[in-house]
């Protein structure tokens, strides 16, 4: 059954980063709940639920950091596939690395898409927004 809402884990170390996607989100009236994880193990403990409660309903969209302390991006997303309950899930990578390595590994790892960040916020707010309008259109599992 389509759903208009999509739950996001944003997993980023920047608190000036996450405040500014969560800007975005509002400024472009997006509902979706968002939780937030400050690196890839705490993204991968709160989607077990290890030491916490997990995170329900699964995130239908992870948006990740490739640079960040203790677990970065591609080592969270090497574990994520590992998962028969998480793999399914739609990870975006939104990093300022713009490495080819980076984005070949990202996409072999089965990514739905690689944003490299842009400096400018009205730059952002587009990348946002066109994000919300893929998931407004595919099919998310419940």
């Amino acid at each position: 059954m389509k759903t208009n809402q999509a739950h996001i884990l944003l997993v980023e170390d920047d608190p000036m980063d996450v405040a500014a996607t969560k800007r975005a989100f509002q400024s472009q009236n997006i509902e979706s709940p968002i939780h937030v994880a400050a690196n890839g193990k705490v993204a991968l403990d709160m989607l077990k639920g290890r030491g916490m409660p997990a995170l329900h309903p699964t995130p239908h969209i992870i948006l990740i950091d490739l640079n960040m302390p203790e677990m970065g991006g591609i080592e969270f997303l090497k574990e994520l596939r590992k998962d028969p309950e998480l793999k399914a899930c739609s990870v975006f990578v939104m990093t300022g690395q713009n490495s080819e390595q980076n984005v070949l590994e990202a996409y072999n790892l089965n990514v739905a898409g690689y944003i490299v960040k842009p400096i400018q916020y009205d730059s952002f707010l587009e990348a946002i927004a066109t994000l919300h309008s893929f998931w407004k259109l595919i099919e998310l599992p419940n």
